[in-house]
């Protein structure tokens, strides 16, 4: 195996931290995207207000179930508070939810409550 195989390979299993405080937490989008349910721990993002955006790709719809998911954005009260679950996953498993995720949403790095810093998908 040369040395590129297996930087490669370690990459793609490098654990990251995505912070989720919507549908990533069901059961049912879990397995769907990353084929496992994740284990996580209760968590929150500071100087962010939440609202509902529609969703209208089909097969979003059909695996969260839900026509409207939740949205953060920043807020101008940096003592908002959005409440959810951090969970450790694979930089391949945050690629799959890149593709999940519709283009409303961006994924920035932020930090947590807890101190934590974490992926998380905010208002694009």
């Amino acid at each position: 195996m040369t040395m590129d195989k297996l930087n490669m390979d370690n990459s793609e299993h490098t654990q990251v931290l995505l912070f989720s405080y919507g549908t990533l937490q069901n059961k049912a989008v879990q397995l769907s995207n990353f084929g496992r349910e994740l284990i996580g721990r209760p968590d929150s993002i500071l100087g962010y207000t939440e609202s509902l955006v529609a969703i209208d790709d089909p097969e979003v719809i059909a695996t969260s179930g839900q026509t409207h998911h939740p949205i953060v954005q920043p807020s101008l009260n940096p003592d908002d508070e959005v409440s959810g679950t951090v969970f450790e996953i694979t930089s391949q498993e945050l690629a799959a939810a890149d593709e999940y995720e519709v283009s409303d949403y961006k994924r920035v790095f932020a930090q947590l409550k807890s101190g934590s810093q974490a992926w998380v998908y905010v208002r694009a």
